[in-house]
């Protein structure tokens, strides 16, 4: 008799602390909006005395 008042006083406490589901959280609140930033056109302006810079080369990477 005293295992069922122990098992049904697990099963109280176990319901009480997971019986319901967690408030639901709304898309408005886990979403952040952050404005992009402006294009800046001298970032791909044409430079050559750095144009060398952009490709990958293997002679080039290995110092050839």
């Amino acid at each position: 008799m005293e295992s069922k008042k122990a098992t049904d006083t697990a099963v109280a406490a176990r319901r009480a602390r997971f019986g319901k589901l967690p408030e639901r959280i709304r898309h408005e609140d886990m979403v952040e909006g952050k404005t992009a930033t402006p294009n800046d056109p001298t970032r791909y302006a044409d430079d050559p005395e750095r144009s060398w810079t952009s490709f990958s080369c293997l002679a080039t990477d290995l110092a050839l």
